[in-house]
Parts: C-alpha cells; sequence; structure tokens
C-alpha cells in the first residue's frame, strides 16, 4: 500500500470508530484517535504478520492501554479476524466488541485496562519466542501515563537485561492523562534521555505521520537491539472538539451541530 492509502484508512477508521461510540454513547475517543495511525502503520504498513490459512497474526499487539482496545476493531474486521456481522453488532447485546478488549475477542493478544502492565507481558512472550527459536515479533502500545507505573520501569529494565531484540516498545505520548496534562499533574520529561539512560535503544517520532512511522518501524525491525519508539500524536486528533482536550479521555453527550462538525472534520 501507498502512504497515502494508509492516511485514508485511518481517517476512515476515525469516523467508523465515531460512528460506533456515537451510537454505543460510551468509549474513550480521545485515547483511540491518538493512536490510530500508530496501529494502521503496524498493520496495513505490514509489521504483523497475518497467517491467512488460520486466520491469525504471526506477530503480537498488546494495546496496554486498554480503554482505547476498540481501535484495533476495524483492522480486524478488514483482516477476517472478525466478521463483518461481529462489527456490526458493536456494543449491543451479547458482543463480542466493548470498551475494553480481551482475549475472547481474536485478534486481540491481552485483556488490558490497569494500566502499567504490558511490557511485562509482552517482555515474557519475547522470551518464549526466543527460548523457542520462533520469530515472531512483540509490539507493546503504551501510554505515557502509565510511566509513572513503577511496574513499566521494572519491565523496561527487565527486556533490556535481556536485550529482547524481538520486542519493540511504542509509547502513545498525547501529554494528556485523564486528571490534565502531564507537564502539570507529575512531568515525566525528558522521557527520551531516562529511557536512554537504561541503555535502550529510542526513536523519536510524529505518531501521525504516516511516512515517518513506517520508517521508523523498519529501522527498529532491523537494528537487532530493544526499541523504544516515542510516538508524538494529539489526544482526540481529527476533531477539534476532542483535540487536546482531556474532558474527551471519556465518550461525552454532543449537540446535533458537535456531531455534524466531527462527522465532517473526520471526513
Amino acid at each position: 500500500m501507498q502512504i497515502n492509502d494508509l492516511e485514508n484508512i485511518a481517517k476512515k477508521y476515525r469516523r467508523e470508530i465515531f460512528e460506533k461510540l456515537l451510537e454505543t454513547k460510551q468509549g474513550h475517543p480521545g485515547s483511540i484517535f491518538s493512536m490510530m495511525e500508530i496501529v494502521v502503520s503496524l498493520y496495513h504498513g505490514g509489521f504483523v504478520r497475518l497467517d491467512k490459512k488460520k486466520k491469525k497474526f504471526i506477530d503480537k499487539v498488546l494495546i496496554s492501554k486498554g480503554h482505547a482496545t476498540s481501535a484495533l476493531y476495524p483492522i480486524l474486521r478488514d483482516f477476517g479476524i472478525i466478521s463483518s456481522k461481529e462489527w456490526n453488532k458493536w456494543g449491543k447485546k451479547k458482543s463480542q466488541l466493548r470498551v475494553f478488549g480481551n482475549i475472547s475477542i481474536p485478534g486481540v493478544d491481552i485483556t488490558s485496562g490497569s494500566l502499567g502492565h504490558c511490557i511485562g507481558a509482552g517482555a515474557g512472550m519475547a522470551v518464549s519466542y526466543k527460548n523457542n527459536n520462533q520469530d515472531n515479533k512483540v509490539y507493546v502500545v503504551i501510554s505515557e501515563g502509565e510511566l509513572y507505573e513503577g511496574s513499566t520501569w521494572e519491565a523496561l529494565l527487565f527486556a533490556k537485561h535481556r536485550e529482547l531484540d524481538n520486542l519493540t516498545i511504542i509509547i502513545d505520548i498525547n501529554s494528556l492523562i485523564i486528571l490534565g496534562s502531564t507537564s502539570e499533574c507529575l512531568n515525566l520529561d525528558p522521557i527520551k534521555k531516562k529511557i536512554e539512560g537504561l541503555g535502550i535503544e529510542t526513536h523519536e517520532v510524529d505518531g501521525h505521520n504516516i511516512n515517518s512511522l513506517i520508517d521508523t518501524f523498519k529501522n527498529s525491525s532491523e537494528s537487532k537491539k530493544l526499541n523504544c519508539i516515542l510516538a508524538k500524536t494529539v489526544k482526540g486528533k481529527g476533531s477539534s472538539i476532542m483535540e487536546n482536550k482531556k474532558n474527551w479521555h471519556y465518550w461525552n453527550s454532543m449537540s446535533k451541530e458537535e456531531i455534524n462538525k466531527t462527522k465532517k472534520e473526520l471526513k
């Protein structure tokens, strides 16, 4: 696929997810929209390999900020992992597709939500693959708010100690948590220097620039080292009503005018 195709897919997914959130009146649009180009680049950019016969992904993607797992649902539909029928049932009774993803959903590799756990889980998977001489790769997407969790740093230390070159950690840095800006709540900067201080190869990238994301993922996969990617993003990307607004961590009621404006902007 061309970069322009991937950009259009990301826009399409935002529109589709907005319609679903509007219908169900629940979810976390700010966090979902901030990571859309990241997951589109991983899957549609060819970094996450698919076993077409088994209809299973060979490589693992762990969404540590579990409230944003629904960013994967249209991807899973388009790769044939879940059916269009299941997609259409999203939010309805007996639907597998809910606000927080879980391993009962085909293609979702971990039940997450409690923050700070997935680097550790991903490191464990990466060790297992190495021990069994398998070439599977593990990608872990975390929020920058998870850097407040001690378990995150413990897992980073372990992953570096084992030099897990089959593990890539992506930090979605949208500068907001539910309480407000990270700079005001508890300043994390300089994140790059702190992670590099552990000896981990660290890259900074515009998390909405698919061309840059593709290049960064390619370089990290070829480096033969543990990699951490700092993706600078905008919470609520695509909607001027949601962008950089902490109150859009959760779904909020919208007026008819706001709905129409958002739909227009997401085209």
